[in-house]
Protein backbone atom coordinates (compact mmCIF):
# COMPACT_ATOMS: atom_id res chain seq x y z
CA UNK A 1 0.00 0.00 0.00
CA UNK A 2 1.29 3.56 -0.70
CA UNK A 3 -0.61 6.90 -0.58
CA UNK A 4 -2.22 9.15 -3.41
CA UNK A 5 -2.50 12.43 -4.13
CA UNK A 6 -3.73 14.80 -7.20
CA UNK A 7 -0.81 15.30 -9.61
CA UNK A 8 -2.75 17.19 -12.12
CA UNK A 9 -6.12 19.26 -12.77
CA UNK A 10 -7.87 20.68 -15.72
CA UNK A 11 -11.23 22.21 -16.70
CA UNK A 12 -13.27 22.98 -19.45
CA UNK A 13 -15.92 25.83 -19.67
CA UNK A 14 -18.03 26.64 -22.30
CA UNK A 15 -17.77 29.64 -24.92
CA UNK A 16 -21.31 30.92 -24.59
CA UNK A 17 -21.98 32.98 -21.45
CA UNK A 18 -25.81 33.15 -20.66
CA UNK A 19 -26.60 36.18 -18.15
CA UNK A 20 -29.74 36.21 -16.06
CA UNK A 21 -31.47 38.94 -18.74
CA UNK A 22 -31.59 35.88 -21.13
CA UNK A 23 -33.13 33.63 -19.08
CA UNK A 24 -36.17 36.87 -17.99
CA UNK A 25 -36.88 36.44 -21.67
CA UNK A 26 -37.80 32.91 -21.71
CA UNK A 27 -39.86 32.52 -18.40
CA UNK A 28 -41.20 35.25 -16.11
CA UNK A 29 -38.31 35.84 -13.45
CA UNK A 30 -35.94 38.56 -13.19
CA UNK A 31 -31.91 39.47 -12.36
CA UNK A 32 -33.11 40.36 -8.84
CA UNK A 33 -35.21 37.40 -8.08
CA UNK A 34 -32.30 35.30 -9.19
CA UNK A 35 -29.54 36.55 -7.43
CA UNK A 36 -31.42 36.54 -4.24
CA UNK A 37 -32.27 32.93 -4.61
CA UNK A 38 -29.64 31.35 -5.93
CA UNK A 39 -26.28 33.79 -6.03
CA UNK A 40 -26.50 33.33 -9.84
CA UNK A 41 -25.88 36.10 -12.34
CA UNK A 42 -24.17 34.42 -15.57
CA UNK A 43 -23.82 30.35 -16.11
CA UNK A 44 -22.14 28.57 -19.49
CA UNK A 45 -24.17 26.72 -22.17
CA UNK A 46 -22.60 23.98 -24.65
CA UNK A 47 -22.92 24.51 -28.43
CA UNK A 48 -23.76 21.90 -30.49
CA UNK A 49 -19.75 20.84 -31.12
CA UNK A 50 -19.20 20.93 -26.86
CA UNK A 51 -20.25 17.55 -26.25
CA UNK A 52 -19.99 15.81 -22.70
CA UNK A 53 -17.18 13.76 -24.28
CA UNK A 54 -15.55 16.66 -26.15
CA UNK A 55 -15.34 18.41 -23.01
CA UNK A 56 -14.17 16.32 -20.85
CA UNK A 57 -11.08 15.31 -23.17
CA UNK A 58 -10.21 19.12 -23.14
CA UNK A 59 -10.28 18.97 -19.40
CA UNK A 60 -8.33 15.93 -19.32
CA UNK A 61 -5.42 16.66 -21.96
CA UNK A 62 -4.97 20.34 -19.34
CA UNK A 63 -4.99 17.94 -15.99
CA UNK A 64 -2.44 15.23 -17.86
CA UNK A 65 -0.24 18.19 -18.71
CA UNK A 66 -0.59 19.84 -15.25
CA UNK A 67 0.58 16.65 -14.34
CA UNK A 68 3.42 15.79 -17.02
CA UNK A 69 2.21 12.97 -17.99
CA UNK A 70 0.79 11.38 -21.13
CA UNK A 71 -2.45 9.71 -22.32
CA UNK A 72 0.16 6.92 -22.30
CA UNK A 73 0.87 6.71 -18.78
CA UNK A 74 -3.45 6.63 -17.75
CA UNK A 75 -3.91 3.17 -16.36
CA UNK A 76 -7.54 3.90 -15.75
CA UNK A 77 -10.26 6.59 -16.78
CA UNK A 78 -13.04 7.18 -14.15
CA UNK A 79 -15.74 9.40 -15.93
CA UNK A 80 -18.14 11.15 -13.10
CA UNK A 81 -21.32 12.13 -14.94
CA UNK A 82 -25.06 12.03 -14.57
CA UNK A 83 -25.17 13.68 -18.27
CA UNK A 84 -23.61 10.84 -20.20
CA UNK A 85 -24.42 11.43 -23.90
CA UNK A 86 -26.08 7.96 -24.20
CA UNK A 87 -26.52 5.19 -21.46
CA UNK A 88 -24.12 2.57 -23.30
CA UNK A 89 -21.46 3.01 -24.14
CA UNK A 90 -20.19 4.89 -20.92
CA UNK A 91 -18.26 8.20 -20.78
CA UNK A 92 -15.14 7.23 -20.02
CA UNK A 93 -14.11 4.90 -22.59
CA UNK A 94 -15.05 7.60 -25.11
CA UNK A 95 -13.00 10.13 -23.65
CA UNK A 96 -10.19 7.53 -23.11
CA UNK A 97 -9.71 6.33 -26.63
CA UNK A 98 -10.21 10.18 -28.04
CA UNK A 99 -7.68 11.04 -25.44
CA UNK A 100 -5.20 7.76 -26.90
CA UNK A 101 -4.82 6.02 -23.49
CA UNK A 102 -5.85 2.71 -25.52
CA UNK A 103 -4.57 0.35 -22.55
CA UNK A 104 -6.55 2.29 -19.63
CA UNK A 105 -9.34 0.87 -18.18
CA UNK A 106 -12.45 2.95 -18.38
CA UNK A 107 -16.20 3.14 -16.51
CA UNK A 108 -18.25 5.85 -15.44
CA UNK A 109 -19.83 6.83 -11.67
CA UNK A 110 -23.02 8.14 -11.89
CA UNK A 111 -22.92 10.16 -7.94
CA UNK A 112 -25.02 13.08 -9.08
CA UNK A 113 -23.58 16.00 -8.27
CA UNK A 114 -21.36 13.98 -5.52
CA UNK A 115 -19.74 11.91 -8.24
CA UNK A 116 -16.57 13.56 -8.42
CA UNK A 117 -15.25 13.42 -4.95
CA UNK A 118 -16.33 9.26 -4.89
CA UNK A 119 -14.55 9.10 -8.37
CA UNK A 120 -11.44 10.91 -6.92
CA UNK A 121 -12.11 7.82 -3.66
CA UNK A 122 -12.64 5.36 -5.79
CA UNK A 123 -9.33 6.14 -8.10
CA UNK A 124 -6.98 6.85 -5.13
CA UNK A 125 -8.19 3.57 -3.82
CA UNK A 126 -7.12 2.36 -6.87
CA UNK A 127 -3.65 3.56 -6.69
CA UNK A 128 -2.95 2.72 -2.70
CA UNK A 129 -3.97 -0.63 -3.51
CA UNK A 130 -1.50 -0.94 -6.40
CA UNK A 131 -4.26 -1.83 -9.08
CA UNK A 132 -3.27 1.55 -11.17
CA UNK A 133 -0.12 3.88 -10.90
CA UNK A 134 -2.09 6.96 -12.49
CA UNK A 135 -5.96 7.13 -12.86
CA UNK A 136 -7.57 10.14 -14.63
CA UNK A 137 -10.85 11.31 -13.60
CA UNK A 138 -13.01 13.17 -15.72
CA UNK A 139 -16.07 15.08 -14.31
CA UNK A 140 -18.16 16.38 -17.80
CA UNK A 141 -22.02 17.62 -17.23
CA UNK A 142 -24.04 19.27 -20.09
CA UNK A 143 -26.72 19.66 -17.87
CA UNK A 144 -28.48 21.73 -20.53
CA UNK A 145 -29.83 18.93 -22.27
CA UNK A 146 -32.04 18.16 -19.25
CA UNK A 147 -33.39 21.51 -18.63
CA UNK A 148 -37.20 22.29 -19.15
CA UNK A 149 -36.52 25.99 -20.21
CA UNK A 150 -39.93 27.33 -19.09
CA UNK A 151 -39.38 25.42 -15.88
CA UNK A 152 -37.57 28.31 -13.95
CA UNK A 153 -37.14 26.93 -10.25
CA UNK A 154 -34.37 24.60 -12.17
CA UNK A 155 -33.36 26.87 -15.47
CA UNK A 156 -31.77 29.27 -13.59
CA UNK A 157 -29.71 26.82 -12.26
CA UNK A 158 -28.30 24.54 -14.36
CA UNK A 159 -25.24 24.84 -16.69
CA UNK A 160 -22.35 22.85 -18.63
CA UNK A 161 -18.50 22.41 -18.01
CA UNK A 162 -15.69 19.71 -17.26
CA UNK A 163 -13.02 19.15 -14.63
CA UNK A 164 -10.30 16.66 -14.46
CA UNK A 165 -7.85 15.83 -12.25
CA UNK A 166 -5.03 12.92 -12.45
CA UNK A 167 -4.39 10.97 -9.20
CA UNK A 168 -0.98 8.97 -8.33
CA UNK A 169 1.04 7.84 -5.74
CA UNK A 170 2.39 9.54 -3.01
CA UNK A 171 4.99 8.50 -0.21
CA UNK A 172 2.60 10.02 2.18
CA UNK A 173 -1.15 10.31 1.82
CA UNK A 174 -2.41 13.55 0.32
CA UNK A 175 -6.14 12.18 -0.03
CA UNK A 176 -8.11 12.00 2.93
CA UNK A 177 -10.63 9.11 4.04
CA UNK A 178 -13.83 9.67 1.93
CA UNK A 179 -16.61 10.52 4.45
CA UNK A 180 -20.27 9.40 3.02
CA UNK A 181 -23.97 8.11 2.81
CA UNK A 182 -27.26 8.66 1.02
CA UNK A 183 -30.93 9.33 1.91
CA UNK A 184 -32.17 7.04 -0.56
CA UNK A 185 -35.93 7.65 0.84
CA UNK A 186 -36.28 10.42 -1.09
CA UNK A 187 -35.13 9.55 -4.84
CA UNK A 188 -38.23 12.05 -6.37
CA UNK A 189 -36.25 15.01 -4.29
CA UNK A 190 -33.76 15.35 -7.81
CA UNK A 191 -34.23 13.41 -10.57
CA UNK A 192 -34.75 13.23 -14.06
CA UNK A 193 -38.11 11.20 -14.36
CA UNK A 194 -37.71 9.49 -18.26
CA UNK A 195 -40.25 7.43 -20.21
CA UNK A 196 -41.14 10.60 -22.07
CA UNK A 197 -40.22 12.79 -19.53
CA UNK A 198 -36.16 13.71 -19.74
CA UNK A 199 -36.53 16.77 -18.09
CA UNK A 200 -34.18 17.79 -14.76
CA UNK A 201 -36.98 18.17 -11.59
CA UNK A 202 -35.94 19.18 -8.42
CA UNK A 203 -37.97 20.16 -5.00
CA UNK A 204 -35.56 23.08 -3.84
CA UNK A 205 -37.01 23.49 -0.27
CA UNK A 206 -36.52 19.84 0.61
CA UNK A 207 -33.14 19.65 -0.86
CA UNK A 208 -32.11 22.98 0.61
CA UNK A 209 -33.13 21.49 4.12
CA UNK A 210 -31.58 18.05 3.63
CA UNK A 211 -28.44 20.20 2.64
CA UNK A 212 -27.44 22.41 5.24
CA UNK A 213 -28.03 19.33 8.00
CA UNK A 214 -25.13 17.72 6.04
CA UNK A 215 -22.96 20.51 8.38
CA UNK A 216 -21.83 17.74 10.72
CA UNK A 217 -20.91 15.48 7.84
CA UNK A 218 -18.25 18.36 6.98
CA UNK A 219 -16.90 18.21 10.66
CA UNK A 220 -16.78 14.27 10.14
CA UNK A 221 -14.39 14.79 7.12
CA UNK A 222 -12.46 17.04 9.03
CA UNK A 223 -12.13 14.91 11.63
CA UNK A 224 -11.13 11.56 9.63
CA UNK A 225 -8.60 13.58 8.33
CA UNK A 226 -6.84 14.90 10.82
CA UNK A 227 -7.18 18.13 10.19
CA UNK A 228 -8.84 21.38 12.20
CA UNK A 229 -11.62 23.05 10.20
CA UNK A 230 -9.33 26.12 11.09
CA UNK A 231 -6.42 24.32 9.79
CA UNK A 232 -8.27 24.26 6.23
CA UNK A 233 -6.89 26.29 3.20
CA UNK A 234 -10.46 26.52 1.35
CA UNK A 235 -13.89 24.95 1.88
CA UNK A 236 -15.33 23.67 -1.90
CA UNK A 237 -18.37 22.18 -1.87
CA UNK A 238 -20.62 21.49 -4.82
CA UNK A 239 -21.78 24.63 -6.18
CA UNK A 240 -25.17 24.50 -6.35
CA UNK A 241 -26.41 27.60 -5.42
CA UNK A 242 -24.83 30.34 -3.34
CA UNK A 243 -27.03 30.06 -0.50
CA UNK A 244 -26.70 26.41 0.43
CA UNK A 245 -22.74 26.88 -0.43
CA UNK A 246 -22.77 29.97 2.38
CA UNK A 247 -24.92 27.77 4.80
CA UNK A 248 -22.90 24.59 4.37
CA UNK A 249 -19.47 26.73 5.04
CA UNK A 250 -20.98 28.92 7.73
CA UNK A 251 -22.08 26.36 9.58
CA UNK A 252 -18.10 25.24 9.94
CA UNK A 253 -17.82 28.46 11.78
CA UNK A 254 -14.33 29.01 10.30
CA UNK A 255 -15.18 32.48 8.82
CA UNK A 256 -11.94 33.08 7.84
CA UNK A 257 -11.60 30.27 5.59
CA UNK A 258 -12.00 31.29 1.78
CA UNK A 259 -15.06 29.49 0.51
CA UNK A 260 -15.82 28.58 -3.48
CA UNK A 261 -18.29 30.68 -4.89
CA UNK A 262 -17.75 29.87 -8.89
CA UNK A 263 -21.39 28.90 -8.88
CA UNK A 264 -21.77 32.66 -9.27
CA UNK A 265 -20.63 33.19 -12.79
CA UNK A 266 -20.85 29.45 -13.75
CA UNK A 267 -24.00 28.08 -12.53
CA UNK A 268 -24.30 24.49 -11.51
CA UNK A 269 -22.15 22.01 -12.95
CA UNK A 270 -23.15 19.19 -11.03
CA UNK A 271 -19.81 16.53 -11.06
CA UNK A 272 -18.22 19.16 -12.50
CA UNK A 273 -18.68 21.90 -10.44
CA UNK A 274 -16.09 21.24 -7.46
CA UNK A 275 -13.10 21.12 -9.58
CA UNK A 276 -14.06 24.02 -11.90
CA UNK A 277 -14.50 25.65 -8.58
CA UNK A 278 -11.07 24.41 -7.19
CA UNK A 279 -9.01 25.59 -10.38
CA UNK A 280 -11.10 28.85 -10.22
CA UNK A 281 -9.50 29.76 -6.44
CA UNK A 282 -5.94 28.08 -7.53
CA UNK A 283 -5.92 30.52 -10.69
CA UNK A 284 -6.72 33.24 -8.34
CA UNK A 285 -4.08 32.38 -5.79
CA UNK A 286 -6.68 31.53 -3.17
CA UNK A 287 -5.67 28.92 -2.61
CA UNK A 288 -1.49 27.17 -3.59
CA UNK A 289 -0.06 23.51 -3.97
CA UNK A 290 0.18 21.29 -0.99
CA UNK A 291 -3.04 23.51 0.39
CA UNK A 292 -5.24 21.58 2.57
CA UNK A 293 -9.01 21.99 1.28
CA UNK A 294 -12.15 20.49 1.70
CA UNK A 295 -14.38 18.99 -1.00
CA UNK A 296 -17.76 18.56 -0.45
CA UNK A 297 -20.20 16.90 -3.17
CA UNK A 298 -24.07 16.09 -2.36
CA UNK A 299 -27.38 15.50 -4.55
CA UNK A 300 -28.92 13.26 -6.47
CA UNK A 301 -30.11 10.09 -4.78
CA UNK A 302 -29.64 12.01 -2.49
CA UNK A 303 -26.30 10.94 -1.47
CA UNK A 304 -23.12 12.92 -0.48
CA UNK A 305 -19.33 12.15 -0.33
CA UNK A 306 -16.47 14.67 0.75
CA UNK A 307 -12.52 14.07 1.58
CA UNK A 308 -9.77 16.74 2.30
CA UNK A 309 -7.31 16.91 -0.33
CA UNK A 310 -3.65 18.71 -1.37
CA UNK A 311 -4.16 21.00 -3.80
CA UNK A 312 -1.96 19.44 -6.71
Amino acid sequence: MTGARLLGLGTYRPGRLVTNDEITRQVDTSDLWIRTRTGISTRRIADDDETTVAMGVSAADKALAAAGLAARDVDAVIGATCTAPSQIPGTAPQVAARLGASAAGTFDINGGCAGFCYAVSTAADMVRAGSARHVLVVATERLSDYTDWSDRSTCILLADGAGAVVIGAAETDHIGPAVWGHDGSRPEAIQVPGRGDNSFRMEGPAVFRWAISLVPTLRTVCDRAGVAPEELAAIVPHQANLRIVEALAGGLGVPDVPIARDVVDSGNTSAASIPLALDRMMEAGEVVSGDPVLLFGFGAGLTYCGQVVRCP
